[in-house]
């Protein structure tokens, strides 16, 4: 990685542990068999960053690493990783900005000689390439919970739960429900940035072979949009969950447990249901049946 006439500085072995190369939002440790990544939380630094506070990259989840010419007299240090060895970016599928990539250390430009030696170190001790067989970065760590637009989105490690809004939730989920998806009946998640038209987070189930309707449609899926589900709090939410599916084993179909919930909250479903009927927007049928099940969980 040495241009024509550059000098390369050579510090202690990387091989000593501890060895830090700090850029702009982020410091990189090196270590043994691994990087870690530690994000500042100044005002400037992405969210996204703050949100995941620090990472342990083993050195088998890389694939290569890159020196590159920056903006504004910096230069770029990146480590790829590997496909499917991190379940954030598994789950971001290659809709980050550049900005918001966890694996970019931006540096001034006279940091390039020391950034050079350890790019150049880090890719004598690559030794996998390809895809991974599973992930071997860590997810974010549960709880996790955000706001969509049209409901609030909660994951506990197992059971992933959507409770709808008021306003924004559509007529086809106030009549399906607040959902709960134990993780063994999923097989995998569809994130869409909240920064591109029609960005959602949609639940993959292993039982579901039909063609999935629009999002907002959706039992199975939040919407974004409006600030609600930023990318700092939805992404690091589908990176669990993925890897929580990754690990679990698929569970035989069962009718799910009645869960009682607050007298207060489905009287206001009731009533809600009782204005949707009103406007035409549920059949008779179908007010009485849902009425019903509400009743029921009481």
């Amino acid at each position: 990685m040495h241009g024509e006439g550059t000098k390369k500085l050579v510090p202690h072995t990387m091989s000593r542990m501890g060895d830090v190369l700090a850029g702009f939002h982020a410091a990189w440790e090196f270590e043994s068999d691994s990087v870690l990544i530690r994000y500042e939380r100044g005002i400037r630094t992405p969210k996204l960053f703050q949100a995941l506070g620090e990472r342990r990259v083993p050195l088998e989840a890389i694939a290569r690493v890159t020196l590159t010419p920056g903006r504004r007299g910096s230069v770029v240090l990146r480590v790829e990783p590997r496909p499917g060895a991190d379940p954030l970016m598994e789950a971001a599928a290659g809709q980050l900005k550049e900005s918001s990539d966890p694996y970019r250390l931006v540096l001034p430009a006279e940091r390039e000689t020391l950034a050079e030696y350890y790019a150049d170190e880090l890719l004598a001790r690559l030794t996998e390439s390809g895809p991974a067989e599973r992930h071997l970065v860590p997810a974010p760590e549960v709880p996790l919970r955000f706001k969509a637009y049209d409901g609030k989105a909660s994951f506990d490690g197992t059971t992933v739960s959507f409770h709808w809004f008021w306003t924004g939730a559509s007529s086809a989920k106030w009549k399906a429900g607040d959902q709960r998806f134990p993780v063994g009946e999923l097989s995998g998640v569809e994130w869409r940035s909240p920064e591109v038209f029609e960005g959602h987070l949609r639940l993959l189930r292993r039982d579901d072979s039909a063609s999935s309707p629009q999002a907002d449609q959706d039992p199975a899926a939040v919407v974004f949009g409006l600030g609600y589900g930023p990318v700092h709090e939805s992404l690091p939410f589908a990176a669990a969950v993925l890897a929580a599916v990754r690990t679990s084993e698929p569970v035989p179909a069962m009718v799910a447990a009645t869960v009682r919930r607050d007298p207060a909250d489905i009287a206001d479903r009731i009533r809600h249901l009782g204005e949707l009927h009103q406007a035409g927007l549920v059949t008779d049928e179908e007010f009485s049946s849902k009425k019903a099940e509400l009743l029921a969980e009481l």
